[in-house]
């Protein structure tokens, strides 16, 4: 069986997409489309922009979103899948891409919470830290015992886990963590503390957009950030979607549960290989490519 994983911010480069756009005229056109939805002109940002611009949430998310669902819809028939996962923001070109949503519907909700999101970094400075090489479990124990908001954001591979939340929290989260015996305590250059409770403000304003956006009956299953369940109710996708921005994205979770129900090969869609590097370290035998 074959699942397609689309990764989330942070696999941005200049440069990507201009090849789909200057061949494929379907492709062209959905990205003109795009320009239009946005309000401004993200092709020329995308393509011939600097990194620094590329580094705004508000152009970042629907950056990584239109590559992946662009690249998706380029595959035409060969686009067959049996399930599909996105990280973080990843979710949303795979509800996407399973027919969940529209293509506009998506990029309007992806739009939304890029401005929401940089409007809740920038009401209170926070930032994350990636933790390797030191057990899950002893990571949460220590987050619990920090009197400041701290918390884990991303089980992304067995001793792989990102952590959010204020920037006095993660600096003593990092030092604690360092002293119990993690090999890295790496603190991440993020606009603020993703998937935590100080995105509670971005989660409310997003919840609004999502409940007035039509969600479709899928073609296979998404397996969902928020428990790393196979889900096809569109008002379950709906519901998980809403409590995504400020729960932890349980990756680890999500590629164990699709390889135990029967997945054999991981195409990744979009910018970037950084999930094939992650279901590797969950299987090392299995099959994972980019599309």
């Amino acid at each position: 069986m074959k699942a397609y994983v689309f990764p989330g911010q942070g696999a941005q480069y200049i440069g990507m997409g201009k090849d789909l756009y200057e061949t494929i005229p379907m492709a062209r056109d959905m990205f003109e489309k795009a320009n239009d939805i946005l309000g401004f002109r993200i092709t020329d940002l995308m393509f011939n922009g600097t990194e620094e611009d590329l580094r705004q949430t508000k152009v970042t998310q629907p950056a990584i979103f239109l590559h992946s669902v662009i690249l998706a819809a380029s595959l035409g028939d060969k686009f067959k899948p049996d399930m599909v996962a996105g990280h973080s923001l990843g979710e949303f070109s795979a509800l996407v891409a399973n027919k969940s949503l529209t293509f506009e519907a998506g990029l309007k909700l992806v739009s939304k919470r890029a401005l929401a999101m940089q409007k809740a970094c920038e009401a209170e400075p926070s930032t994350m830290a990636a933790i390797i090489g030191l057990d899950d479990v002893k990571v949460e124990q220590i987050c619990n015992q920090i009197k400041e908001i701290v918390v884990p954001a991303n089980y992304n591979s067995p001793g792989q886990l990102v952590i959010s939340g204020s920037i006095k929290g993660v600096e003593t989260a990092c030092e604690l963590i360092k002293a119990a015996g993690a090999r890295r305590a790496l603190p991440l250059k993020v606009g603020g503390a993703f998937h935590s409770p100080l995105m509670e403000p971005a989660r409310i304003e997003l919840a609004d957009a999502i409940n007035s956006t039509i969600f479709n009956i899928p073609i296979c299953p998404v397996y969902q950030n928020v428990n790393g369940q196979s889900v096809t109710n569109p008002d379950v996708i709906k519901q998980n979607l809403i409590r995504q921005l400020t729960s932890p994205v349980r990756w680890t979770q999500i590629m164990q549960n699709m390889i135990s129900d029967g997945a054999s090969v991981f195409i990744e869609v979009g910018p970037g290989t950084v999930l094939q590097g992650l279901v590797k370290k969950v299987k090392s035998d299995i099959e994972a490519y980019s599309a």
